[in-house]
């Protein structure tokens, strides 16, 4: 029988939850050490207002919340056309270059990464249903940026060029050395064709340049920010042209979407929002995001931006930090286990993974393993994720544990809106606009006035007085 409702919702959910409830699981009484269910539960009222003004649209940032609703809202003939544009990239090319930073590459790469076979690279090209992704804009390397164009050289590729404005530094670099390349490899008619852009529906360079040019276009919404981006042709282009199923992503998100519209316990990203914020209220102010499998590397990188440019405001916000396990344990571990206790860590659990590996006996036994003989690799993991936890908690590190059943689309297309859904709520909580990200245009006006871009003379000249 349940104690409270905040230690049992992840054990049962409500039951007019069960037909609707996405498949992933949250399970948070591994945090009541150091927060009681009171605590949780004193944060109800905020989050209800947070929920309302997300469905109604009356807070802050309230001009971005296209997201909310966007699952419900992507047609058949939507994810036809960009089905169909994938296979036109794969037809004709064997890479796809996805140029775009933040928002407009992790989703993607995230997604990818998650799904895909991590040596695929190494292996020969089989599959005409889908194209190698690789990314670029995403940094300012020049032997990145080099090396990148040195490998495809000689390769049949393609670009998807995402960008709202065109003007983006990073991206705009990539894409106009890659777009000169391409042409000078295939011609300005074949490159047009192997061009798509995903941009403002009127305005903007790169908008000005698809025109131009004749490229394939997709809308970037008005009312999405990037960072929550990857349910658009943003994210799912790329997800697309890489063979995976968009519409079993597309799927999972309805799932979720349907799954967090009333208040309460019941729905998962309400309860991971006032778990958190309860922990951030009792001086823990760094979430770790852990996971157990490395394909989960870049989903971690994808929650980061999510959760820091959404709610590091105003002086506020948890520290989202995120680490690979056990890998990092042998790096971070110790920090993590005998540190400054201001950490709480979200562990992101895969209870099925794809392949099956038994550990072989050995005769000699000189590295001591014949104990795990006849036991499958994954199970050793499941224990070294178990040990962990239990240790972590013991040391004082409150944890919350997320689960999906495997790495397939439409659990990743769940886990998204869920975190979606549970950082509006949060930001709200903490009573900062989730929506902008005013301090990220800081960096860039000095390094505009630095490489000295016309209209920014006295800026130039105000910040080269201080070198």
């Amino acid at each position: 029988m349940c104690v409270n409702r905040v230690f049992c919702v992840s054990l049962q959910p409500e039951k007019q939850y069960l037909n609707i409830m996405a498949t992933i699981n949250v399970d948070v009484k591994n945090v009541l050490g150091t927060v009681t269910a009171e605590q949780i539960q004193a944060l109800d009222p905020e989050a209800a207002s947070a929920l309302e003004k997300l469905h109604k649209g009356t807070g802050l940032g309230n001009d971005f919340l296209g997201w909310v609703n966007l699952p419900s809202e992507i047609t058949d003939a939507h994810l036809a056309d960009i089905e169909a544009t994938a296979k036109a990239l794969n037809d004709e090319c064997d890479y796809i270059v996805a140029v775009g930073i933040g928002g407009s590459y992790l989703g993607a790469k995230a997604v990818i990464e998650a799904l895909a076979d991590q040596f695929a690279q190494l292996r020969p090209m089989d599959d005409p249903r889908r194209c190698r992704v690789l990314f670029a804009g995403q940094n300012i390397g020049e032997d990145y940026l080099n090396e990148l164009q040195d490998f495809l050289a000689d390769k049949k590729f393609g670009i998807i060029v995402i960008s709202k404005s065109g003007t983006t530094t990073e991206p705009a670099i990539a894409f106009r050395l890659l777009k000169e390349q391409l042409e000078k490899q295939v011609g300005k008619e074949t490159a047009a064709r192997r061009i798509v852009a995903i941009t403002d529906e009127k305005k903007g360079a790169l908008r000005q340049l698809a025109t131009e040019e004749g490229y394939k276009t997709f809308i970037i919404p008005d009312n999405v920010g990037g960072r929550f981006s990857v349910l658009t042709p943003v994210g799912l282009l790329p997800i697309a042209a890489a063979g995976y199923d968009i519409r079993a992503l597309v799927e999972g998100a309805r799932a979720m979407q349907a799954a967090t519209v009333a208040e309460g316990d019941g729905n998962l990203s309400w309860l991971y929002a006032t778990t958190r914020n309860a922990l951030y209220r009792a001086g823990k102010k760094i979430e770790i995001m852990v996971n157990y499998n490395p394909k989960l590397h870049f989903f971690g990188e994808w929650w980061k931006q999510l959760y820091g440019e959404s709610e590091g405001k105003d002086h506020k916000g948890i520290f989202p930090a995120s680490v690979d396990f056990s890998t990092d344990l042998h790096s971070m571990g110790q920090w993590i286990q005998d540190g400054e206790r201001t950490i709480f860590e979200t562990v992101l659990s895969v209870e099925e993974v794809a392949h099956n590996t038994v550990i072989p006996s050995d005769d000699a036994n000189l590295d001591g393993l014949n104990y795990l003989a006849g036991k499958r690799v994954d199970e050793v993991n499941k224990m070294a994720e178990l040990g962990t936890r239990i240790a972590h908690v013991d040391g004082g590190v409150p944890v919350i544990r997320v689960t999906i059943p495997a790495l397939k689309e439409k659990y990743l297309g769940e886990l998204i809106y869920f975190f979606e859904k549970a950082c509006g709520i949060s930001g709200y909580l903490l009573e900062v606009n989730p929506f902008n990200q005013p301090g990220v245009e800081d960096y860039k006006r000095n390094m505009f006035a630095l490489l000295e871009k016309p209209g920014y003379e006295e800026a130039t000249a105000a910040i080269k007085s201080r070198i």
